[in-house]
């Protein structure tokens, strides 16, 4: 079941403070940067504070948190693989929000030369639309095509949201067919557990949650799952905001 938190609230406005301050302060300890993406960031300091506010400590929220033997299975930010492995060899941790000086470079020019870029698409054919699902990861411009087939009837494929429930109702890519939380995942991913036929493009905030979750439902036995690279933040469709 998934664990609605009210952002609006002041226990939560509270919390997410002081989350802020813990990423500034590991920012500085670690002589690092945040991600030139503040979007990025918000999004990451908003699910270590859900995890604050619901099991009493910040745990990634890139990742599932498992209730049994918390401290030796749950990544505890900042987690070791991050410091240890991922920040030195890729210049990033999982999540995205604590970089080098020279990975936030990168990925500040990356940010910009996309915003620069205007790209137009045709109707896909059934033929297309196959070939897009035998890729790991497909972009923007290619999932809009895939909706726009979906809705001629050319494909047949499920859209998931791995993000929180409180990113979902903030903003979401229409015609989004199921919410399937990271943290809460196994929970989450039972109504679809019938469906592992029907190909899948999951997607999250920037594109590492999604990923995660993709090679899991592969290991699960799904027929085809496809992530959005970049994920919410690059899909130049519509969206859509609130509960309906």
């Amino acid at each position: 079941m998934i664990q609605k938190i009210d952002i609006e609230s002041l226990v939560f406005k509270n919390e997410l403070e002081n989350t802020k301050d813990f990423t500034k302060d590991v920012i500085k300890q670690y002589n690092l940067v945040f991600n030139p993406d503040d979007e990025v960031n918000e999004s990451i300091q908003m699910g270590l504070t859900r995890n604050m506010l619901i099991y009493g400590k910040r745990y990634c929220p890139c990742f599932m948190v498992i209730e049994e033997n918390q401290n030796e299975k749950n990544r505890l930010c900042p987690c070791t693989p991050a410091l240890s492995d991922e920040i030195p060899n890729k210049g990033s941790c999982h999540c995205g929000i604590f970089c080098t000086h020279q990975k936030a470079k990168e990925l500040s020019l990356e940010m910009n030369t996309k915003e620069a870029i205007v790209t137009h698409f045709r109707g896909l054919t059934k033929e297309e639309c196959q070939e897009l699902f035998n890729k790991e990861e497909i972009n923007s411009i290619e999932l809009e095509a895939l909706l726009e087939a979906r809705e001629k009837g050319a494909i047949k494929f499920n859209l998931v949201d791995t993000r929180e429930w409180m990113e979902w109702i903030s903003a979401r890519i229409k015609g989004t067919d199921y919410l399937v939380p990271t943290t809460s995942f196994y929970n989450s991913i039972e109504e679809l557990n019938d469906k592992k036929d029907i190909p899948v493009v999951v997607y999250c905030h920037s594109g590492s949650r999604s990923s995660y979750c993709q090679r899991i439902m592969e290991n699960m036995g799904f027929k085809k799952v496809v992530n959005l690279d970049y994920g919410i933040i690059s899909f130049r469709g519509e969206i859509i905001r609130g509960e309906e």
